[in-house]
């Protein structure tokens, strides 16, 4: 049988090759050239061949140009990052005035209470003659000190309880246990009870709301770990010895990317919320430590006098801009991170 099948097998490459021997001699007539002008063999090269199964695709790279494509995110990335450099550089701008002293005038020794804007006072002042230009910005950078500090402390715990709760079977029933715990505990009344045992400060604060936050990302990343933890190259990878730390940085935490991005972008804008909200109460940042939330608590108390509304209207518009920059952003980098998106 063996035999058959290599006769046709060698009649079938024969017919081939007369085929198309048949062809090249019809087509030297038609050219008038010979079969060796019209082909030459190409030199093998070694480094070139290698090539052939090589791509120059980045996941950095395409996740910036995915982001890039989104005009908007761009536009509100531009207005963030101008507002977060302003914020740090205003102190040592010339001609900018202390946050918390209180303006007199020169000549009567009166206290420029509730001056409307004007050439001297860019935003005007508050009730106790405090400029509002520098106190707006004084309190975006504090705001924004406590954000980024809870997104930070979010990430880092949330990432390391979530990894080993998904990955290490046996740490599962103790890490569902504290879960099922700290998560049944209204995060406003650890933010009002830590804020009210401790100094008001603004370490008080970050830790107020650091206690809590972190199970929110420690729960999403187990339940990602989950999904991934078993599939064939995270097997494969285990059998041939690599160390679970690679194996965790490696195979599993770059698919989590485009979420963690997502949640740090979205915690800084609700630490602030938490940060208005606590301060509205009364329990927030210290009078000489100025916040966003601080200073729309005291804009809120004026607010049914028209002359004064002001006081409230600059720093709502100012964390309106900065909420919603981050929000766009968070979403517009999320999804550009997603490799699912990638060209």
């Amino acid at each position: 049988m063996s035999s058959l099948t290599d006769r046709y097998m060698r009649k079938v490459e024969k017919s081939a090759e007369q085929k198309l021997q048949e062809k090249m001699d019809a087509l030297s007539q038609r050219t008038g050239m010979s079969e060796s002008d019209m082909f030459s063999f190409a030199d093998y090269d070694e480094a070139e061949a290698e090539k052939t199964g090589y791509s120059n695709y980045s996941y950095w790279r395409s996740t910036l140009n995915m982001f890039m494509k989104n005009k908007g995110a761009v536009v509100m990335l531009v207005v963030m990052l101008a507002i977060i450099v302003f914020a740090v550089i205003q102190p040592y701008l010339p001609g900018q005035m202390d946050p918390n002293l209180c303006n007199m005038d020169p000549l009567t020794y009166i206290t420029d209470r509730n001056i409307p804007p004007n050439e001297k006072y860019w935003l005007g002042t508050n009730v106790i003659g405090q400029d509002l230009w520098a106190r707006i910005w004084a309190g975006t950078r504090n705001s924004l000190i406590i954000g980024f500090s809870v997104a930070a402390v979010e990430a880092v715990v949330g990432i390391i309880v979530g990894v080993l709760w998904g990955y290490v079977r046996k740490l599962d029933f103790l890490f569902t246990e504290i879960y099922n715990v700290l998560d049944n505990i209204p995060n406003t009344i650890i933010l009002i009870l830590v804020a009210y045992i401790m100094t008001p400060s603004m370490g008080t604060l970050i830790l107020a709301m650091s206690l809590t936050r972190w199970i929110g990302m420690a729960r999403f990343i187990r339940n990602q770990i989950l999904i991934i933890r078993d599939r064939d190259y995270n097997l494969a990878s285990r059998c041939l010895g690599t160390p679970t730390w690679r194996l965790i940085v490696k195979n599993l935490l770059p698919y989590l990317v485009s979420v963690i991005m997502l949640r740090m972008a979205l915690a800084i804008p609700s630490a602030i919320g938490s940060e208005v909200f606590i301060t509205y109460i009364g329990l927030g940042l210290p009078l000489e430590t100025p916040g966003l939330g601080q200073l729309i608590d005291d804009g809120r108390k004026v607010m049914m006098n028209a002359a004064q509304r002001y006081q409230l209207i600059y720093p709502t518009i100012l964390l309106s801009i900065v909420t919603i920059s981050f929000y766009i952003v968070g979403n517009a980098f999320s999804d550009a991170a997603d490799p699912k998106n990638h060209r």
